[in-house]
């Protein structure tokens, strides 16, 4: 067999492995949290944990009571593995004493053996699962190399990988770091000019001020946004049946603004909980309270009150619990939860919590048209309407206060008719006016527990608002607890803050790493994996909790850190070593999300429309594509106007229909919460960067301005078009390749200019009748090229 084979073979198996057991676990001291409970949670808690009901044998291995049970015969005995039950029953030969079961279909490997064998030798010590336990502040690590470190982040890492004999990545080189900086802070490529000005600067700030001018950048909250609206399942149609549009695109705007203006974590989740529930709430923070509309809804006319809300109040709870717990409380619906301590009863009284957000209006009013009836809504006004009725209220307020004539009185009472018409007529404008979703109180509907969460049993005990049991109480002055007690609760420092904290920290890690310190990021459960560097994740979050949750001091904290800057290049010791980046020896290169790749394409071309904020938009799309749309039927209609070149976070999100565009690029429907999108490498994706008509429309008008910016040359223009796809001067094959490809194009549509000028009027973008048709369809192909590079779609 060949060398490279074995060698494939080899790394393929080490990778396996290490999915299973955590690679300091092979020879370092067991840890029950990193090491035992996963292996627990995986293979035993199914029928021996926190699920009364279905528990065999009455034994519960989730608790440490359980475990260590002196009932005989003892699960453990510390120190004495050949003498504990558990290790005997999982390195049993006896297919009738084996556990788990054989017809379980889980069986323990030889290693998670050795490991519980480990364990149980050094005196099985067993601690809480590290997710419900509040971050403690730790003494920051020393390391040898004093150099290296530019923040304590940095202490953390770099102690980790000289224990482990491992060396951290070099520094990237300065384009590549404002490339990385500009795609993770804003979601655009730098302009060759940033790109300059970077370069060139070669003072000790440099960096620092980089960093800073890019959070400054209104586009950072558009960058924040797209992930944001993927956790709250953000889109513009309401899922079920017909998926028929409704409003809700001011809540987009809300959150962009919301990030751009670094408002307050806490305040933020507080005011989409429960915005309309604050004292006198802004309008700002009633459209905030849209995030409880934003649910798949369905407007079908059969449809049944009682199990639709039902559906209703479960979609919040595994929303609610996956965005801002990191939890899975959608697993006890129907039962208590097989892996983590939360219970039916749990599940049904976070239900009570939004009992009373009004949905009877759209149950009542619903109906198959578009856009469909969603009440309660709001009118937003225009800035045209907004500057009106600032104008007439200064008015008012001048003339009151130099009120001395009957004329003067006249003129106030005229101006104030004037406002109250302007606002009257706001209220009969037709249906296509900006309108959004909010969040209405109403009182609440009486919650019972459904058992097997079937909504035709209303056997099941009443249930009052309440946060999971195991988690403590919490009280009120009032007589039943609101979404506004629930916020208060997830962001105070003596309720969930810490633990919320350190859910959204290892998410803005992810975002700037690739991955989060703990690796699965909505499930901070059973099933999730434990994290990387826990003490790091900790400090992170009492950092995060002390900066009164500031959310772009936190990033600037992060990106500032070597750790970050390092370059993503691996050697072969450290795939060997580390194959995944568990230690973070070196940084990561990944693919951009589906919005940023259309963004860079546009960008590059010159094309972008930077506004922010506003309506959803529709770029091409393939004709009939909706064709299995009904109730009622309709067809896609694109924007024929700057619209057509907006940001990928604006594009027209339909659940059903995804654009295929951003389904190539692994984009989610948002039918449910997504904590990290799949990142696939398909054909399917490749022909779309070639043949989409927004991406051949970029590639023309990309084409366009290297013939006429681009130098004399061919060859100088093929500098220019390089270097302004990569930020980066092409290699001499480069060159080379990319200038047989500009000939042979040229003699293809030499020989067929009608495909030359097909081509060259692909999209509503003008083309330029001063240029020659068949140099710019070959120029568009090299631009094709460029835009399909590798190097163009990677965040390195």
């Amino acid at each position: 067999m060949p060398w490279v084979i074995l060698r494939s073979l080899g790394i393929c198996c080490f990778a396996i492995l290490s999915l299973v057991i955590p690679l300091e676990a092979v020879a370092a001291k067991v840890d029950f949290n990193r090491d035992i409970r996963p292996i627990l949670s995986r293979n035993c808690f199914h029928c021996h944990g926190p699920d009364a009901t279905h528990r065999e044998a009455d034994l519960r291995l989730d608790m440490e009571q359980g475990l260590k049970s002196t009932e005989e015969p003892a699960m453990i005995h510390p120190g004495q593995p050949s003498h504990s039950e558990l290790f005997e029953r999982v390195s049993s030969k006896d297919p009738d004493l084996v556990m788990p079961p054989s017809d379980s279909g889980k069986k323990l490997k030889p290693a998670e053996i050795n490991l519980i064998r480990q364990w149980i030798s050094e005196g099985a010590p067993w601690s809480q699962h590290w997710a419900y336990v509040k971050p403690k502040p730790v003494k920051t690590p020393t390391s040898k190399d004093q150099s290296w470190p530019v923040n304590w982040i940095d202490h953390f890492i770099l102690s980790r990988l000289e224990s482990k004999n491992l060396k951290p990545a070099k520094e990237a080189d300065k384009i590549t770091l404002i490339r990385r900086l500009s795609f993770d802070l804003t979601g655009l490529p730098p302009t060759p000019a940033d790109v300059k000005r970077f370069v060139e600067d070669s003072g000790p700030q440099a960096y620092e001020k980089l960093v800073d001018g890019l959070l400054a950048s209104p586009h950072y909250g558009e960058r924040m946004a797209i992930y944001w609206l993927d956790l709250v399942r953000f889109a513009d149609t309401v899922g079920y049946h017909g998926d028929q549009d409704h409003h809700i695109s001011p809540y987009r705007d809300y959150v962009i603004n919301a990030f751009n203006q670094n408002l307050p974590y806490d305040q933020f989740v507080r005011e989409q909980l429960a915005g309309d529930l604050l004292p006198e709430p802004t309008l700002q923070q009633k459209i905030a309270s849209g995030y409880n509309r934003v649910l798949q809804t369905s407007h079908e006319g059969g449809v049944q009150r009682k199990e639709y809300l039902a559906i209703y109040a479960a979609d919040r709870i595994r929303n609610f619990s996956g965005v801002f717990m990191g939890a899975t409380m959608g697993c006890c619906q129907c039962h208590d939860h097989k892996y983590d301590p939360y219970t039916i009863k749990d599940f049904y009284s976070m239900v009570a919590f939004f009992a009373d957000i009004d949905e009877d209006q759209h149950l009542r009013r619903g109906a198959d048209r578009i856009p469909t009836i969603r009440e309660p809504e709001i009118f937003l006004y225009t800035d045209r309407e907004k500057n009106q009725i600032a104008q007439l209220e200064s008015s008012i307020k001048i003339t009151e206060a130099e009120l001395k004539t009957a004329e003067q009185k006249q003129e106030i009472k005229q101006l104030k008719q004037e406002l109250e018409k302007l606002k009257k007529s706001r209220a009969a404008i037709d249906r296509s006016t900006t309108k959004t979703m909010i969040t209405v109180s109403i009182k609440p509907r009486e919650i019972r527990v459904l058992p097997r969460g079937n909504w035709l049993d209303e056997t099941g005990p009443v249930v009052q608002p309440a946060i999971p049991e195991f988690l403590g109480p919490l009280n009120s002055k009032q007589d039943r607890l609101t979404r506004l007690d629930l916020a208060d609760w997830l962001s105070s420092q003596q309720g969930y803050g810490p633990l919320m904290a350190r859910v959204m920290v290892n998410r803005l890690w992810y975002l700037y790493f690739g991955r989060g310190i703990a690796p699965v990021l909505d499930d901070f459960g059973g099933q999730g994996g434990p994290p990387h560097y826990p003490e790091l994740l900790d400090q992170l979050s009492i950092k995060f909790l002390d900066d009164q949750w500031n959310t772009k001091q936190m990033v600037k904290f992060i990106v500032m850190s070597r750790a970050y800057r390092q370059s993503s290049i691996e050697s072969t010791k450290q795939r060997t070593k580390d194959p995944f980046n568990h230690w973070l020896n070196r940084q990561a290169r990944f693919r951009l999300p589906a919005e940023m790749i259309r963004d860079n394409a546009l960008a590059v071309s010159g094309l972008l429309v930077k506004e922010i904020g506003g309506p959803s938009v529709k770029p091409y799309q393939p004709e009939g594509y909706y064709r299995h749309l009904n109730f009622p039927k309709r067809k896609y209609i694109a924007d024929t106007d700057e619209s057509q070149w907006r940001r990928g976070l604006y594009v027209h999100w339909q659940r059903q229909f995804l654009h295929p565009m951003l389904k190539a690029f692994d984009a989610p429907s948002r039918e449910e919460c997504t904590a990290q999108r799949p990142r696939s490498n398909t054909p399917i994706a490749a022909m779309t960067l070639l043949n989409d008509p927004t991406f051949v429309e970029a590639s023309r008008k990309f084409a366009e301005d290297v013939i006429r910016n681009g130098g004399t040359s061919d060859s100088a223009k093929i500098k220019f078009a390089f270097s302004k796809a990569t930020s980066r001067q092409p290699e001499k094959i480069e060159r080379e390749v990319l200038l047989t490809l500009l000939n042979s194009n040229r003699t293809a549509f030499s020989a067929k200019p009608k495909s030359a000028d097909s081509l060259t009027h692909t999209g509503l973008a003008k083309t330029s009748s001063s240029l020659n048709a068949v140099e710019l369809a070959a120029w568009t192909e090299v631009a094709r090229a460029l835009l399909n590079l590798n190097e163009v779609g990677t965040r390195n």
